[in-house]
């Protein structure tokens, strides 16, 4: 799995006129399912995601994780982020899971965030959204499974 986790102040998902994912403090992970993966990887992933120290402590050092700190998780499917631009200049999507596996996948790893941590929030799988943040730091870290 290929995801990138962004801390953000605020982080919101809207499809068309309706709202279906919203946090205050937290993370905003943009997750992508490849063929190889299955539903162990999505489990490590989440459980990375969660434990990451990249909140600041009382001394300004990143020492405290998401659930540390009772953050919300924002969860968004994004197939594009298996782009493979080294040929031409329109990228090849290939290395993405097809729809039907990186959906089961995606479900998968919210219901495993939801058994673990109290405030996750989604995207809407394979629906064209907006998605605004307000990034923390920033900080933006790429994962890969």
């Amino acid at each position: 799995m290929i995801a990138l986790l962004q801390r953000v102040k605020e982080a919101r998902v809207d499809v068309g006129d309706r709202c279906t994912g919203r946090i205050g403090p937290g993370l905003l992970l943009l997750l992508c399912a490849e063929p190889q993966d299955d539903e162990g990887t999505a489990d490590k992933l989440i459980q990375k995601v969660l434990k990451l120290r990249i909140f600041s402590d009382d001394a300004g050092k990143m020492n405290r994780s998401v659930q540390d700190i009772n953050g919300g998780l924002l969860i968004v499917s994004q197939f594009t982020l298996a782009a493979d631009t080294r040929s031409g200049n329109r990228p090849s999507f290939t290395g993405a899971a097809p729809a039907d596996q990186g959906q089961r996948l995606y479900d998968h790893a919210v219901r495993c965030a939801r058994a673990h941590h109290p405030e996750v929030q989604t995207g809407e799988f394979g629906a064209d959204m907006q998605v605004s943040l307000i990034n923390d730091g920033p900080v933006t870290i790429p994962i890969r499974m």
